[in-house]
């Protein structure tokens, strides 16, 4: 999409101690609370290189960039629009100084039984079509969907308040919202969401 950014960073990186030098201390106080160490060292990862990414935008060194909290509890910096997106080890980041933005990454996972998922989240249309598909088909369609989704709802910024069910997003478009699903690696389905 024009005047958006994504950027594509594997978590499982040898740069955990750098990438964890540049956190806050409140960041380090979230990842110490993390039971398990991959949950641990992937946060450090996902927010590491939040900071490095939107440093670049700023012109600032990572661990200044100045974070602070939507309504919603989502992370905002003055003056450029982000979101962020993680799975199974894959992080998506967006960035855009013009529009606002949604990201979101899934691991396709054949043996995932979704079923019950798309009946609740998903509109009649979309379940509809999904059970339309070859058996084969309905894994990476129902993840493409499920993504579109995901971002949409990030991108207007709103939270959970927008019932996935409410609206198709299965076009190029949701209202004045663009919206694009994309393979960031093999195994994995990404979705960019932008507008106004």
């Amino acid at each position: 999409m024009r005047d958006v950014d994504v950027h594509c960073r594997n978590l499982d990186t040898d740069r955990a101690a750098a990438l964890y030098d540049s956190l806050s201390d409140e960041e380090r106080r979230r990842a110490a609370a993390f039971r398990f160490d991959r949950d641990r060292r992937w946060f450090v990862a996902r927010r590491g290189f939040l900071r490095e990414i939107l440093g670049g935008y700023l012109n600032l060194d990572p661990a200044a960039v100045p974070f602070a909290q939507d309504d919603y509890g989502k992370p905002a910096v003055a003056g450029l629009q982000f979101s962020v997106s993680h799975s199974a080890g894959l992080a998506l980041f967006a960035v855009s100084w013009r529009y606002k933005v949604g990201v979101d990454v899934e691991k396709i996972d054949p043996a995932r039984e979704f079923n019950q998922v798309w009946e609740r989240f998903f509109t009649s249309r979309e379940t509809e079509a999904l059970r339309a598909l070859p058996k084969e088909q309905q894994t990476e369609a129902f993840f493409r969907c499920w993504t579109r989704k995901e971002a949409y709802v990030k991108a207007r910024g709103v939270g959970l308040s927008l019932p996935l069910s409410g609206f198709d997003a299965d076009g190029e478009r949701i209202g004045d919202w663009s919206i694009e699903s994309f393979t960031p690696a093999p195994g994995y389905i990404g979705a960019i969401v932008c507008g106004s």
